[in-house]
This record gives C-alpha cells, sequence and structure tokens, in this order.
C-alpha cells in the first residue's frame, strides 16, 4: 500500500479528535458527505474500521487508536518540516506551516522525496511509475505551494536545495510512521507481517546478530528483516532519513549526533590474531616493536579500531617501517591472514568461527585496555512497534548470553 492521501489522513485525526463529522469538515473546508467518504476510503485501504459510528458520534476503535497515535506523529513530522524551511522570519512560522500542510499532497511528496534522492527527473520518474511530465508538475505544484525553489540546475543536471532536503528527511520520518501504524494494525489482528531493516556493520555481523535473527525468524516468520551491509557513514545517513530502523555494530564516542540514541549490548576486548601457525603464536614477552616488525592487515583510517592501532603503533608508524594492507571485508582479512605472516586488530569474536576451527589463533598480547562498545543506534524520536521491539529485545538477550562467554 502506497503512502495514503494526505487530506485523508487530516480528516481522520480532525474527526477523531472532535468526535464529529460536522464539527471536524468545518477545519478541514470539506463537506460532511466528502469527510464520510474519505474515511471510508481510508478504512478500505487499510481494512479496518476505524470508528464506531453512534448516533451521538464518532468513536475510535482499538485499530482507530493505533493509527491515530501513528498519523499524529506522521503529520507532526510533516509540519515540522514545513515549519524548518521557513528561512529566517521568527514570528508566524507554525501558523505559516499548519496552512501549508492543507495544501500539499501526497503525490507531491513522492515526488519531492525521489527527485531528492535520485538528482534526476528522469530516474525519479522510472523509480515512480509516472511520466516526467507529470513529475515536473507536482514538484512544481509544490514549489508554488510552499513558494521556495526546491530544485535547481546545475551543469550535470539538477540539485536539491537545502529546504528540499529538509522536508524530504522529515517526509521519510512520517512515511516510516505511517508504514508502522500499518503493521500494527496487522499485529492486531494476529497477522503479523512487515519488514525490520537493519544496518550491519563488521563487529556484529559473525556472531551476535546472526543468532538475534534466527531466533527472531523462527518466533515471527511473517516477518522480513532487511539486512543492509556499507560503510557507517552511508548507514547514519539511511538511519537519519528513516531507511533504516536500528544499526548494530561498533558505537561512536560521542554519539554521532544529538538524534541518535546508542544502547552498549556488549564491550569485548581487541586482541591481535594470525594463522594457527604464525611465529608470535606461543611467543613470550611480546614487544610493540617485535609486533610492528610483522606486517599487518588494518581497517581503513577514521574507523574505531584503526584508532587504536594507530595509538598502538604510533612510534612504529611515525617511523614508517610498517607494511599494511588496508581493507574493511572480513573475507579479504581472513584469507590474507592464513596465506601470509601478517597479523590484525580486531574483535575477537568477529574470527570467532575460524578460531574454533583451528585456522586462526589469538597472539599473546594483553589488549584489556581497548575494549570496543558494540550495540545498536536508532533515532532518539523513534518509537518501535510491538515487533520491532521483540527483536531487540531478543538481540539485547543473545548479547547477554555472549557476554557470560
Amino acid at each position: 500500500m502506497q503512502f495514503p492521501n494526505l487530506r485523508h489522513l487530516r480528516v481522520f485525526a480532525e474527526v477523531a479528535q472532535s468526535g464529529s463529522i460536522s464539527q471536524a469538515a468545518t477545519k478541514v473546508f470539506l463537506s460532511q458527505p466528502a469527510m464520510t467518504q474519505a474515511i471510508l476510503k481510508l478504512e478500505g485501504q487499510l481494512d479496518a474500521v476505524l470508528f464506531d459510528r453512534q448516533s451521538s458520534g464518532m468513536y475510535l476503535t482499538r485499530e482507530g487508536e493505533i493509527w491515530l497515535a501513528r498519523v499524529k506523529r506522521c503529520l507532526s513530522w510533516l509540519q515540522l518540516g514545513l515549519t524548518e524551511i521557513q528561512g529566517t522570519q521568527t514570528s508566524g512560522r507554525q501558523v505559516k506551516a499548519a496552512q501549508q500542510l492543507t495544501q500539499i499532497s501526497s503525490t507531491q511528496l513522492r515526488a519531492l522525496m525521489a527527485v531528492t534522492d535520485r538528482q534526476n527527473f528522469t530516474l525519479a520518474s522510472r523509480d515512480l511509475g509516472i511520466s516526467q511530465s507529470s513529475l515536473h508538475r507536482s514538484a512544481r505544484d509544490l514549489e508554488s505551494s510552499l513558494g521556495i525553489s526546491l530544485f535547481e540546475k546545475t551543469s550535470t543536471g539538477i540539485s536539491a536545495t537545502r529546504p528540499a532536503r529538509i522536508l524530504t528527511q522529515r517526509a521519510k520520518l512520517a512515511v516510516a510512521e505511517i508504514s508502522q501504524g500499518m503493521e500494527e494494525l496487522s499485529a492486531a489482528r494476529n497477522r503479523e507481517r512487515g519488514r525490520l531493516r537493519i544496518g550491519s556493520m563488521p563487529l556484529a555481523r559473525t556472531s551476535l546478530l546472526p543468532m538475534a535473527i534466527n531466533r527472531f525468524t523462527e518466533a515471527h516468520p511473517g516477518l522480513t528483516l532487511e539486512l543492509i551491509d556499507g560503510p557507517y557513514e552511508d548507514l547514519l545517513g539511511h538511519l537519519l532519513n528513516a531507511d533504516l530502523d536500528i544499526i548494530v555494530g561498533a558505537l561512536r564516542s560521542p554519539p554521532p549526533a544529538e538524534s541518535i540514541l546508542q544502547r552498549e549490548l556488549i564491550a569485548p576486548p581487541l586482541a591481535i590474531i594470525g594463522r594457527a601457525d604464525h611465529p608470535l603464536r606461543l611467543a613470550t614477552g611480546i614487544t610493540i616493536e617485535r609486533l610492528a616488525s610483522f606486517p599487518w592487515v588494518v581497517p581503513r583510517e577514521g574507523t574505531p579500531t584503526r584508532e587504536f592501532f594507530n595509538q598502538l603503533f604510533a612510534e612504529p608508524l611515525a617511523q614508517e617501517g610498517m607494511s599494511l594492507v588496508e581493507t574493511t571485508s572480513h573475507i579479504l582479512t581472513r584469507e590474507v591472514l592464513l596465506g601470509s605472516e601478517r597479523l590484525t586488530l580486531v574483535s575477537r569474536h568477529q574470527l570467532e568461527h575460524e578460531i574454533q576451527a583451528g585456522q586462526l589463533a589469538v597472539v599473546p598480547y594483553a589488549l584489556s585496555h581497548t575494549r570496543r562498545s558494540i550495540g545498536f543506534m536508532q533515532r532518539r524520536d523513534w518509537k518501535a512497534t510491538r515487533t520491532q521491539q521483540k527483536f531487540i529485545d531478543i538481540l539485547q538477550s543473545c548479547a547477554a548470553e555472549y557476554a557470560d562467554i
């Protein structure tokens, strides 16, 4: 189901608040028959009965209460975005934003998000399955309603203006609320379905996250888990734009933004690892100089583990005498270690399977001061559905078991 008609959402919210179609009609500026039709269409789209219709008024059903909570959050995100793009004026911003909210449509918001993401009208029209002329018209109508330029021509095509980027992010958060609302309605009918989108970083991929995924999907077979791998910066951008629900992996200190909430699950120390028959495997009294004499496989600059590595080998690195291979690939790191005398610095559980299989081994050099905080990140204002919260509960339970090992 696509994002519902924005006017229908406003009609629903007003009727829910006033308990009467006639009273709500004066606020939405629609006739009572049009209001009634809008609610019926919305109920048809959702396959839900939102109101208990009585002679004394319109009363929310249990499904209606679930839907109202998400609709309120959706409309709040949109109004916040409209308020934020008002420019430097300090008075009347919220009033103007509230007026604009009554003038824009779901079609215009879909056009805004698609063009902002693609930076190209041709690609955006293909994504939406509409003609370029229709897409251009929706974009122009939205600019006219807002009185703001949303897209600018460049030498390579178009670019989204700052107001367009701000409003797109808020619109995505609004769409996410509606998506979660539909999932909650399905769960209320004992028809659990939906999708949890998880950003996956290296420190969680090899043990903790797979364990949680297996347990969750066994208990909730109707839910789809979408795992997205990628660089931290890309995943963070997707999280802020509501393209992801959570990110699981190494936490950052300090948190990357005020709007991001981090929750620690485990904090294992780093370990130096090489192949099982590495010359240092059974050595004693190992020094930094001895470690630096071997070639290494290390993460790229800017990652927390690389910062630990740089601090540990500050003097040898300054002498430019170390042989380094940089990669973020777990598979490549493993294969390079197995085929050489290179060492790496990682959280042990990233290579736990290879260690247990006798392929790799931990070099006896204490690194207890290098504990890495591993957990999950979410938007601070994200309100998980009951099913999404169950996944988080399972993730925390798996982490507790891992910490006891």
